[in-house]
């Protein structure tokens, strides 16, 4: 046959026949179901001990389980212990732990492998950055015998048991974490498990199919990726190429809203967003300059100008949904002339100058507090910063601050629903002062430590939420942060997503997030 006289469309009409017989012969096991989650920063380790921030927090969620869990109506369930109960001084804990459970690489889950997963953290020398949250009231975990460990407190913590949920007490794999690799190579015992890490491009989990709970219920693979530019996240949404984007930016907000092709979910943030003044350098060391910033900083532009309105000025260094946060507190309103006093106070009339480190996705905050700051004198030198250099930046020692000329670092802290004692103790507390901690900017003050270490071992609840009000007071006056806001949070998905949910404070949840 001449191909010259082939009928041109009943050619288009065989190819698209021939495509679609191929596809229907093709194995549908080849086409792994694949859930795509776009978030703010990529993460920090693979090993959830060692990292603080939300957002790894969720990418490693799916990866790593703890002794206990908190279920989408934040309640606390079992997870890799089964039961646990307290002497009757509430320093004695004891956990059954759960049988048949292996960690991705194998390695058996037992008595042995919590005990020391806890003492990497009490190990002082080992500096991971979430340690601090455990040594301040742990002595001691031993195993009573295969499947049972006892833990004991230094002092009564009515946060206990919310604090095992948390990055901490995830459980990594004892073999892989003395190997060294868990920084990099997560291995824990989750419904997912770590296929590949791409540095700087993306993370691929898929399912675990040996997992002690069975068939996971999400999709086959969820892959997370990250950007900065509130712009690509948004067109990420709409293109269909992310179907999960956290946090969404609030400068979209109304449109994806209209859109019935997409979700938009809000919920109180328990994040509060501030400006760590470093204490140890001059002029801010000086309370009143650190006041004076206060009160040269216009909280409700901010708002306005970075969040479309998305969020709450801040008027204590907790959050609103934080139990103990005390609402009729107004420490700070704007006021240039205060703050010109203030700074005159303290030898600076003409004001001075100083620098502050900030990631990409806050540098607009920057720069409105330098369009701020500038008139009452204060030069402010905004350096913007990937996370992975940020982050190191930050949590430098007070030498290392000095040497860079570090000034400041705008930044934000969520205790979610884990107590007030997660807010104050890692931002205020003496010996949580960076590299060890997230208080980074050196602050120290003996009364506040006593008042923090009071109300973590008061078991009275309406008693622990008056001293955190006394703390707030003394944070407020003592002007160690610039507080700015406290946003409300939006995270957005396609139609199509279900099963996704958020902890206060934006650790969303998508290890059992399905797509229609």
């Amino acid at each position: 046959m001449n191909i010259l006289h082939r009928n041109p469309s009943k050619v288009r009409r065989l190819a698209l026949a021939t495509a679609v017989a191929g596809s229907l012969m093709m194995p549908t096991a080849a086409m792994a179901a694949t859930l795509n989650v776009m978030q703010s920063e990529a993460p920090r380790s693979m090993d959830p001990g060692d990292q603080t921030a939300t957002f790894t927090a969720a990418l490693l969620d799916p990866l790593y389980e703890g002794l206990i869990k908190r279920d989408p109506d934040l309640s606390l369930k079992p997870a890799l212990a089964t039961e646990w109960s307290s002497d009757s001084s509430g320093l004695v804990w004891t956990f059954k732990l759960r049988e048949g459970v292996k960690f991705h690489d194998g390695t058996p889950f037992d008595a042995d492998a919590v005990v020391k997963n806890f003492n990497r953290h009490l190990d002082t020398k080992r500096g991971l950055a979430a340690s601090g949250r455990l040594r301040t009231f742990l002595d001691s975990v031993t195993a009573i015998d295969p499947m049972t460990v006892k833990f004991k407190l230094k002092t009564q913590y009515p946060a206990f048991l919310a604090l095992l949920t948390t990055g901490p007490c995830l459980m990594v794999s004892p073999a892989a974490e003395a190997v060294g690799t868990i920084g990099s190579q997560a291995v824990g015992t989750g419904p997912y498990k770590l296929a590949e890490y791409k540095s700087g491009e993306y993370v691929l989990q898929v399912k675990n199919t040996e997992w002690w709970g069975g068939a996971p219920k999400g999709e086959d693979e969820i892959k997370w990726t990250w950007t900065a530019e509130p712009s690509v996240m948004n067109m990420a949404l709409q293109s269909g190429e992310a179907d999960v984007v956290n946090p969404f930016p609030s400068a979209f907000a109304a449109q994806i809203g209209a859109n019935p092709e997409m979700k938009l979910s809000k919920t109180d943030g328990s994040a509060v967003f501030w400006v760590s003044l470093n204490t140890k350098m001059k002029p801010l060391d000086d309370a009143r300059v650190r006041q004076a910033l206060n009160y040269a900083t216009d909280r409700e532009g901010i708002v306005r100008a970075f969040t479309q309105g998305f969020a709450t000025p801040a008027n204590s260094p907790l959050a609103p949904v934080t139990p103990g946060y005390d609402k009729s507190l107004a420490p700070y309103s704007y006021d240039v002339e205060k703050a010109k006093v203030l700074l005159a106070e303290a030898g600076y009339p003409d004001g001075f100058e100083m620098s502050t480190i900030v990631q990409e996705q806050e540098a607009r905050i920057g720069e409105l507090l330098q369009a701020m700051w500038a008139k009452v004198g204060v030069k402010l030198d905004v350096r913007r910063m990937e996370s992975g250099v940020w982050s190191k930046a930050a949590f430098q020692d007070p030498a290392g601050k000095e040497a860079d000329g570090t000034g400041s670092a705008i930044a934000s802290w969520s205790s979610g629903v884990n107590g007030a004692d997660l807010q104050f103790r890692p931002l205020y507390y003496s010996t949580s002062a960076s590299p060890t901690g997230a208080n980074l900017g050196f602050f120290s003050d003996q009364k506040l430590d006593g008042l923090i270490d009071k109300a973590a071992s008061t078991l009275d609840e309406t008693a622990r939420n008056a001293i955190y009000v006394e703390a707030q007071k003394l944070v407020n006056e003592q002007a160690p942060h610039v507080l700015l806001f406290t946003k409300q949070y939006l995270y957005a998905t396609g139609a199509n997503v279900s099963g996704t949910w958020i902890v206060p404070g934006g650790l969303i949840v998508v290890k059992d997030a399905t797509k229609e």
